[in-house]
């Protein structure tokens, strides 16, 4: 499928919702499922098409790197528990662009690549915007309230690993090491969210990603 025809398909049930805006769009998937650029090319496509559209993603809102050790940099009950700050999520971002929110949003509050805390300025949503937030877990217990729409991109562990052994090489520095905390921390982690969540099952929109030059489409709860 062509990307501006993908793009179409999906914005068409997003820019049709029939609820109060801000509208909240999760995109969520495992890591290196696509997921970033799926997002920002949604974002171009419906700015171009004329809705302000605010770009976020889970990166903006991680805990400190000691806390999200704390229960060893390879454990993968501490990537899913303890990766993100999700009150911080809910104040500064999701609240402020729900029912009875002042519309008055941060997208980040650290950066996990310095394990700093950065203040952006508060922007202030449009009552038509659309936010289009990407990222792991999107589909927790305390986060499935906020979204009005959800996006599943699903790929593969196999096509998954493949991708982040030549997208994490700049990050980690060596092939053995992303290839340790694919097996060890990240993809075990992911497993556990697919068996507690389902997020497939869950999502309004699947979008099967192993192939991008192919992708499919499943619409489910529209």
């Amino acid at each position: 499928m062509y990307r501006a025809e993908l793009m179409t398909q999906i914005a068409d049930p997003i820019t049709r919702l029939k609820r109060p805006p801000p509208a909240k769009i999760a995109i969520d998937g495992i890591d290196a499922s696509g997921k970033t650029t799926l997002a920002d090319e949604l974002a171009v496509f419906l700015q171009q098409t004329g809705h302000p559209v605010i770009r976020a993603s889970i990166d903006g809102f991680h805990n400190s790197r000691e806390v999200r050790h704390q229960k060893g940099p390879l454990s993968p009950d501490g990537y899913f528990y303890d990766s993100f700050d999700y009150p911080a999520l809910k104040k500064l971002l999701l609240d402020p662009l729900s029912e009875n929110g002042d519309l008055h949003y941060q997208t980040a509050m650290f950066d996990f690549k310095t394990d700093a805390n950065v203040h952006p300025s508060l922007g202030i949503a449009p009552d038509n915007a659309i936010l289009l937030f990407d990222g792991i877990f999107l589909q927790r217990p305390e986060l499935v309230p906020y979204w009005d729409f959800t996006i599943f991109v699903d790929v593969s562990f196999e096509v998954a690993l493949a991708r982040a052994l030549e997208r994490d090489l700049p990050l980690f520095g060596d092939k053995a090491i992303v290839l340790e905390r694919y097996q060890k921390r990240y993809i075990p982690a992911q497993r556990h969210y697919m068996d507690l969540c389902h997020p497939r099952d869950h999502a309004n929109l699947v979008v099967e990603n192993d192939d991008p030059l192919n992708t499919r489409l499943i619409f489910k709860h529209l």
